[in-house]
């Protein structure tokens, strides 16, 4: 998906991946500072850890607590930190991480875009309390929902993620447990569903999802994940996570780049990735 955007704007760039472990992370983030790189995307579980990482935080990171993706800057002969891309010739010495979350506008775009449903005022369930399950009740609360349930196997993670919306959005209703009654959106924010053999992400007997309108998984490899696939069986119109995937890639390639990215390039080729061969 990078890769084929950054051909469409003609960069001489090339994304790769990594493999980095937490404990070695600071040193991942340094050791790409010094070698000049454009900038970094995080994943699991390093948005968290890379908060207090980075040399500054953009408004987005602080407001939704989490970093997914580092621009690296340097600062100009007037004192201006400036995108490493500002620098065709040589880059200064003086490099700065810079960390943006651009996942939250995603995965509301996504919901919008793939399942056609504005979220103001509307009854979610949103599974999971981890860092995903926590940038998306926060930014579900700042869309206006009009009531939002949270289940987290450790109870007191979701319990924490209500309060705080309680705190900051004192309108939106929030609770802690399953819903009784129908709702228009049940969001699964966990890792439930990578792996064959995972277990539901929710308990059917608490809460069947005949009960649902809509269900969203942020998960999108595999494409249909069981939860999906129960989900469309009970009637729910059904999306997974390559949306967010495309949305937040396309922003993070925005801040690199200063272009405006090739959504529909990117899509083909991630479309092309994930659902290949299935």
């Amino acid at each position: 998906m990078q890769n084929a955007g950054i051909a469409k704007l003609e960069l001489n760039w090339r994304y790769l991946a990594c493999d980095v472990q937490p404990n070695q992370l600071r040193g991942a983030i340094e050791g790409a500072k010094a070698m000049k790189f454009i900038g970094l995307n995080l994943t699991v579980p390093h948005k968290l850890l890379a908060m207090e990482m980075v040399d500054v935080l953009d408004e987005s990171a602080r407001v939704w607590g989490a970093v997914n993706t580092i621009r690296f800057e340097a600062q100009d002969e007037k004192g201006e930190w400036l995108p490493l891309r500002s620098f065709p010739k040589e880059i200064p010495p003086k490099v700065r991480s810079h960390g943006f979350n651009t996942d939250a506008d995603a995965v509301t775009r996504s919901i919008r875009e793939d399942l056609g449903i504005s979220l103001e005022q509307k009854q979610v369930l949103l599974l999971g309390a981890g860092g995903a399950g926590r940038v998306a009740a926060l930014k579900l609360a700042a869309e206006g929902a009009g009531e939002l349930f949270l289940v987290n196997r450790t109870a007191s993670k979701a319990e924490a993620i209500a309060k705080e919306i309680v705190q900051r959005f004192p309108s939106v209703k929030v609770s802690v447990g399953y819903p009784t009654g129908s709702i228009d959106l049940v969001l699964n924010a966990t890792s439930l569903g990578l792996k064959p053999g995972d277990d539901l992400p929710f308990e059917p007997a608490k809460f069947p999802l005949r009960q649902a309108a809509a269900a969203y998984d942020m998960i999108y490899r595999p494409a249909e994940t069981p939860f999906l696939n129960l989900a469309r069986q009970a009637g729910c119109k059904a999306a997974n996570g390559i949306g967010m995937l495309l949305y937040q890639g396309a922003k993070a390639l925005e801040l690199w780049s200063g272009q405006n990215p090739p959504i529909e390039i990117m899509r083909r080729a991630l479309e092309d990735n994930v659902y290949r061969g299935t």
